[in-house]
């Protein structure tokens, strides 16, 4: 099952995509799609729509996971986050794809134990569980492959429920 992550932002959605075969995950690429903040926020919106339906395009996921919206002091920021949730989250359902959706701490749960793990936790458990030679940058991305292996863990457990029904 080919996964791809996404942690959604205007300036720089971060994505990740697993290969998860027979219990073994595979790194296959991540990175970020990075808007100029010289465009207004619907070019950059649509920027990040296009680059994501090439991202689509290039690796046919079998599945998506998206970070959900955390909410912190900044309502301008939460608010921009949350306009590029929502053309990612319309992308991807007008390509047919089941987006789900996973919260900050039980992303960080799934990868590190600890729903309240730092951000430098969750990047070096992704950097061991992918066998990476560095820490993925920028954070974005390690949220992203997070996110996927988050969904992976998600998909595998359900799986085993129900053969064991």
């Amino acid at each position: 099952m080919v996964i791809l992550g996404i942690d959604p932002g205007t300036a720089t959605t971060g994505f990740g995509v697993i290969k998860i075969e027979k219990q073994k995950i595979d790194l296959l690429d991540y990175g970020c799609i990075e808007t100029p903040k010289t465009l207004k926020l619907p070019e950059r919106l649509n920027q990040i729509s296009q680059d994501l339906e090439e991202l689509v395009r290039m690796w046919q996921p079998d599945s998506i996971a998206i970070e959900e919206l955390f909410f912190s002091k900044n309502v301008k920021t939460a608010m921009h986050v949350a306009h590029a949730r929502g053309a990612i989250m319309q992308k991807l359902s007008a390509e047919g794809y089941e987006i789900h959706e996973y919260k900050p701490q039980k992303i960080k749960e799934a990868v590190c134990g600890y729903g309240k793990a730092e951000k430098w936790q969750v990047q070096k458990m992704v950097k061991m569980i992918l066998h990476m030679d560095h820490v993925p940058k920028p954070d974005d991305a390690a949220d992203a492959l997070a996110t996927a292996i988050c969904h992976g863990q998600h998909v595998n457990f359900a799986n085993l429920v129900s053969q064991s029904l």
